[in-house]
């Protein structure tokens, strides 16, 4: 062995010689909605603080994954150490997590009902403001485009139509799952059934992508006719014609928090269970305007 080392120049790797003396630390993410730009940022920055702390992000999954056996056998042999949920939570998805982690950190725009540290920007609470910007803009007909179930930003939209003496009316509310597609044809159906409103607040601007298609085919000008606003400043919605009224939610500092309360959770650094919320901007953008009378373009 010792001739073929000088016959070849063997120079032995201190960096794999030391990563093969210890321990891997190993995370995991499960994202439940793979169609979301918001999220896959999120695991970017996750990865990336993990990094940092000696931690490697091994998997990222969707809540599809979870009944897949494959994913189980993953899972069970490769030791993570904890996991990331990213998005909103439903029982069977629970369930899972409390039988095959004990680490767990979870972060989105929905508070979870569940004994998990959590880091979150408010749903509720951003939506109650993009409405009621809306609100103060002129617009009393306004349109919600995305979940109603469970959803924090739906709470939001009725809270803050309520506060304003504006009742909620269910001919400007599109239950549709958030994508592009979804937007789309949410605002279609609304438009072709009638829908009068002035303002559409969409849940997310990957669903504000669609809608805003939807809005011009019906030959309305956005904001002269309509305005349009929602929540995630994805880097697309500054570059849409129009450029879009967002909400920018500080998702570098949520990744990085996550994985550290995460990583600190496995390491016995804290045993309560942390709830750290986050702030956001709106981010006025030429998508919406004050709300226009009738009566100033006689030709409407």
């Amino acid at each position: 062995v010792l001739d073929k080392i000088k016959e070849y120049n063997y120079v032995p790797n201190r960096v794999a010689s030391a990563l093969s003396s210890k321990k891997m630390n190993l995370i995991a993410c499960i994202v439940t909605n793979t169609n979301y730009d918001f999220y896959t940022d999120l695991v970017f920055y996750i990865e990336q603080e993990a990094f940092r702390h000696n931690y490697i992000l091994k998997y990222t999954f969707s809540a599809f994954d979870i009944d897949d056996p494959f994913t189980l056998r993953l899972i069970a042999s490769n030791n993570i150490d904890g996991i990331a949920v990213l998005g909103r939570c439903d029982k069977e998805l629970l369930k899972f997590l409390k039988k095959h982690f004990q680490y767990v950190v979870y972060s989105g725009l929905n508070n979870l009902d569940a004994k998990y540290d959590q880091i979150i920007c408010d749903g509720t609470q951003i939506s109650y403001d993009v409405v009621t910007r809306l609100i103060e803009q002129g617009h009393t007909k306004i349109a919600y485009i995305g979940e109603t179930q469970n959803e924090n930003r739906y709470a939001g939209y009725c809270s803050a139509l309520a506060d304003a003496s504006i009742s909620v009316n269910q001919k400007y509310i599109a239950n549709i799952v958030h994508s592009t597609e979804e937007g789309y044809k949410g605002v279609h159906h609304l438009l072709n059934n009638g829908c009068d409103a002035t303002a559409f607040f969409c849940a997310d601007d990957i669903t504000a992508i669609g809608a805003m298609k939807a809005i011009k085919e019906h030959g309305l000008h956005i904001p002269e006719d309509v305005s349009v606003a929602s929540i995630d400043d994805i880097d697309t919605a500054q570059y849409l014609t129009p450029p879009l009224t967002t909400t920018h939610i500080p998702l570098d500092e949520m990744g990085q928090m996550a994985a550290k309360v995460l990583i600190d959770r496995i390491e016995g650094g804290h045993t309560k269970h942390l709830k750290i919320l986050f702030p956001y901007d709106i981010m006025e953008r030429k998508s919406t305007a004050a709300l226009r009378k009738i009566h100033d373009n006689p030709q409407k």
